[in-house]
């Protein structure tokens, strides 16, 4: 970028300073605001979900509490009922007691010297899918009993059912029995169910027994290793308080405890930090947008007290750099009748008066010789040279002249802009630079201004930019006939060498190009002539089909002596693509372009200047 524009920039405009300063002030003041009331209201919020906690988990310990207890009085009652039977089991009684106690799924009785008793619930078995075998087994597994403690072990593991097991001692009539119940927490789905405290039951092991994740329970998840389980084993059954801890995965939870009266069992209630404050979170969001929002609202007044004047100003810098840029089409107009609007229009006035002259002369290369990307003197760069001509200009020309008389000239300049302006796409966007237009004859080369990044590249791009001209011609003429001389189809030859070139800007103080010159740039222009001759549209020299030959379809011509050259030059015609759909032969190309295939021996290339002849011979 030049100095002079450099020199225009302002570092720190008026609008700009207005802006941060009042930024500042309201940034303080609301930002202070906005700190203490989260601090205040964080203290009353934790104070209000710490006690919150405890009354949940208070809650739902003395329900699992009587829960327990329901199902071992229960048990408890139809065991004294049974030993008063005289049967050992009394299926009328079970079938009456497990009507009454559907939760309960079986009952072990274990006297001791392998007398024991599996009493089961045939209707929960049977819906269930399970075994009086695997309930035995289960039972006889070992897990016993403690005498005035009930213990608890998680079933669900052993039969993908959420269960769990009562071991407690049982003075019957005959000693201590082990008593052992599987039954299912059913009725403790609400007190541990989904919600925003999240309340389990772990045993003395730690083994989770009931938990809202039933993916836990029937994983048989053991939760010792949690912080708040090490605090409750440390503290005991008395401390019973609020803790804040963080899990592996670095979440901070409050939690509390509540063991469960003649148990092993506790019942734990937890609730993320997160959650806790997510009101507080709220509130500050609600702050925040509040400070930004009044924000807003400054920045706006201030831009609109201070925009009459830098408004303008900043308009013209930016068109200012978009014209250093290259682009020439700004629509600027005054907006005031001061000395700013006088500027802005006179400074419309010369963008465009850039934007015609930028028509008139390659506007790509004049931005960046202004940038100094191009230097001025000449610089030796391998480049790929293309030449086309269209194919019987002159006849089409007279023949616009016959038909249109005064008007003809425009429409030979209207019919030769639609097929430049598809020509020059081509060029483009294979990264090209047009030289020149030579009356009907376009020049245009590779590797120059621009580069791929090596001639190999600018040699291809050459040859596909001359490909999508036939492509580009084939759709233009496209519904018009050879015989309508009112809009005749253009049919071109194209020509292209690659080799060591002199580029640079050639002309006067008043007026210069920037172009190519040397010899592979005159052994282009000749091997475009050759195509006539040869019944051919796109012609390469042997150094362009050197460099990327491997690329596209091409068929050998005859070599050509061409003056000032001590060797036969080859030359190649290039069909297609490889690996394209289209024409696969030069056959198939002249059938598609109808082009008729000449006799090469009887061509004569003496009647202009002898440039070139075909064979080999000298």
């Amino acid at each position: 970028m030049s100095e002079r524009v450099r020199k225009t920039r302002v570092l720190f405009p008026i609008g700009a300073k207005l802006v941060i300063i009042i930024s500042i002030l309201i940034l303080v003041s609301l930002g202070a605001v906005t700190f203490l009331v989260s601090y205040l209201s964080t203290q009353d919020v934790q104070r209000t979900a710490e006690d919150n906690n405890f009354t949940v988990n208070r809650r739902a310990g003395s329900q699992a509490e009587g829960s327990f207890m329901a199902v071992q009085t229960a048990v408890l009652l139809y065991l004294e009922m049974l030993d008063r039977s005289p049967m050992e089991r009394d299926l009328e009684l079970e079938w009456f007691f497990f009507s009454r106690n559907q939760n309960l799924a079986a009952i072990w009785v274990d006297r001791g010297d392998s007398n024991t008793m599996l009493i089961p619930n045939e209707h929960l078995f049977f819906s269930n899918n399970i075994s009086a075998d695997s309930v035995e087994s289960y039972f006889s597994s070992g897990f016993g009993a403690v005498p005035d403690r009930m213990r608890f072990f998680n079933a669900a593991p052993d039969f993908q059912l959420s269960l769990i097991s009562m071991n407690f001692i049982r003075e019957g009539k005959e000693g201590n029995e082990t008593i052992k119940v599987l039954f299912t927490p059913d009725d403790l789905s609400d007190s541990f169910g989904t919600g925003i405290n999240t309340s389990f039951i772990i045993t003395g092991t730690g083994d989770v027994l009931l938990h809202p994740d039933t993916d836990l329970v029937l994983g048989g998840a053991n939760f010792s290793s949690l912080p708040i389980v090490e605090t409750m084993r440390q503290e005991g059954d008395s401390n019973r308080r609020q803790i804040v801890y963080s899990d592996e995965a670095g979440i901070k939870y409050f939690g509390t405890w509540y063991n469960i009266t003649g148990t092993d069992a506790t019942a734990i209630t937890i609730i993320p930090h997160d959650v806790v404050f997510e009101a507080v979170q709220g509130i500050t969001r609600q702050n925040i947008f509040l400070t930004i929002a009044v924000l807003f609202l400054a920045i706006l007044f201030t831009w609109f007290f201070s925009k009459t004047i830098s408004s303008p100003v900043r308009n013209l810098a930016n068109a200012a750099l978009r014209i250093e840029g290259g682009d020439f089409e700004i629509d600027l107009k005054p907006k005031t009748h001061d000395e700013l609007g006088l500027l802005t229009e006179s400074f419309g006035k010369m963008s465009s008066a850039l934007s015609i002259f930028g028509r008139f002369t390659n506007k790509d290369i004049a931005v960046r010789a202004m940038r100094g990307e191009i230097k001025p003197g000449g610089l030796h760069k391998h480049a790929t040279v293309f030449f086309s001509d269209i194919r019987s200009f002159t006849e089409k020309s007279e023949n616009f002249t016959k038909l249109f008389g005064e008007d003809a000239s425009n429409r030979i300049v209207m019919w030769l802009n639609e097929y430049f302006t598809r020509m020059v796409d081509c060029v483009e966007k294979t990264n090209g630079v047009v030289d020149k237009f030579i009356g009907d004859a376009v020049m245009a080369h590779w590797g120059t201004a621009y580069s791929a990044g090596s001639p190999e590249k600018d040699a291809y791009n050459g040859v596909a930019a001359a490909l999508m001209m036939r492509k580009s011609l084939m759709e233009m003429n496209e519904g018009r006939k050879k015989e309508d001389v009112h809009n005749p189809p253009i049919v071109i030859g194209c020509g292209l060498n690659s080799g060591i070139v002199t580029t640079g800007q050639l002309g006067s103080e008043q007026r210069m190009e920037y172009t190519a010159i040397g010899d592979p740039v005159n052994l282009a222009s000749r091997v475009e002539a050759l195509n006539k001759p040869m019944g051919t549209d796109i012609l390469i020299a042997e150094d362009t089909w050197n460099l990327a030959g491997e690329h596209f379809i091409t068929e050998e011509m005859p070599s050509v002596t061409v003056k000032g050259k001590e060797k036969p030059v080859r030359v190649f015609a290039v069909v297609n693509f490889k690996g394209a759909e289209g024409p696969q032969t030069l056959a198939q190309v002249r059938e598609l372009l109808g082009i008729i295939p000449p006799d090469l021996s009887g061509v004569d290339t003496g009647s202009e200047e002898k440039k070139y002849k075909i064979g080999g011979g000298a």
